[in-house]
């Protein structure tokens, strides 16, 4: 058991092992550790007990390498995938278990490209350091956003910017040249486990990246970006953060916005914003603020979306400079008419 899960990662065989048993839950880790020695459940144990930060990224490395060891050397089938199935619904929930096990399912059959997601990001790095930026940018396109900030962190801070743009101006790949790229990864890494992956550049996918990092780094990206080209720059900017993840944030956070926000332009901005982040700002202001707001949204007649659209705008990069300035922390993110 602690040498079946495959060690693709700085956690050791056994800090693994412990891992996925954790995953499994009190009666299934007791029926699996009755089958090992005695040393062996010294060691998993002692484990088990200082295991800590797992990530969701851990978790699905190590029951895929489990699920590749199990198909190497057993045939249990079907019998594997509802043993997988219940581990993950134990340690990530039902929802987010479904979608990990379909997966592993297809990452039983997947080569090239497909095998990084499987890699832990420094192993990424050392595969493509060497390439052309534009072959970098098009596997970074490749891979989950917030896989691509840790790779990206790992790369010189000086092509950041280069790749960043890259990503963004991918507009499709021909077939021909995207299986050409697939062979070149599978003779790097033959053999590799992967799984299917969501592929495609523009400038979502950038934000996407750019929403997984600091906001130190954000910052610097975007103006490598913007010297580049302007307007590629502030479709980013307004495609990372937008007025409706406000509802993200912490209600000191709120306040604090809000404090920078004029009334009338938030009068504007709420126009067309669904009731829960309306909610959200009005419990962070005094209750006499809160009702006048409610008169006044109901008082004002229709207003042209466009102007909707540019005051809340305004009050995201409000939001975003007060987190670059560290006074905020801005929340996880969640996309002529009349309103």
């Amino acid at each position: 058991m602690v040498d079946a899960i495959g060690n693709d990662s700085s956690r050791s065989g056994v800090d693994r092992a412990a891992i996925f048993l954790l995953t499994l839950g009190e009666k299934e880790a007791a029926e699996v550790l009755r089958h090992m020695s005695a040393q062996d459940v010294q060691r998993v144990g002692a484990a088990m007990t200082q295991i800590a930060d797992v990530t969701r990224d851990e978790i699905s490395d190590v029951v895929g390498s489990f699920v590749v060891e199990a198909d190497r050397h057993t045939s249990l089938g079907a019998g594997t995938t509802d043993f997988v199935r219940k581990a993950l619904i134990n340690a990530l929930g039902e929802d987010q278990a479904s979608g990990v096990l379909d997966q592993i399912q297809l990452g039983r059959a997947s080569k090239g490209l497909e095998a990084l997601k499987w890699m832990e990001p420094r192993t990424v790095v050392d595969l493509i350091r060497n390439e052309h930026p534009q072959i970098i940018a098009l596997v970074l396109s490749y891979l989950e956003s917030e896989k691509t900030g840790k790779i990206l962190a790992l790369l010189p801070e000086s092509t950041h910017g280069d790749l960043m743009l890259r990503i963004a101006t991918l507009d499709g790949v021909q077939p021909a040249a995207l299986q050409e790229l697939h062979h070149v990864m599978e003779r790097q890494f033959q053999g590799s486990a992967g799984v299917q992956t969501a592929g495609s550049g523009g400038p979502k996918a950038v934000a996407e990246i750019l929403n997984s990092l600091g906001p130190k780094a954000q910052s610097q990206l975007i103006s490598q970006i913007s010297v580049a080209d302007e307007e590629m720059g502030t479709q980013i900017q307004d495609l990372m953060y937008t007025f409706d993840d406000l509802i993200g944030l912490e209600d000191r956070a709120m306040q604090e916005l809000l404090r920078q926000v004029p009334t009338d332009m938030l009068l504007i901005a709420l126009k067309a914003t669904d009731d829960a982040l309306k909610e959200k700002i009005f419990n962070n202001m005094s209750q006499r603020a809160a009702e006048t707001l409610r008169d006044d949204l109901e008082a004002r007649g229709p207003v042209r979306l466009a102007e909707v659209e540019a005051a809340q705008k305004e009050i995201t990069g409000t939001a975003r400079r007060l987190a670059e300035e560290g006074t905020i922390t801005l929340g996880p993110a969640a996309g002529d008419d009349y309103v």
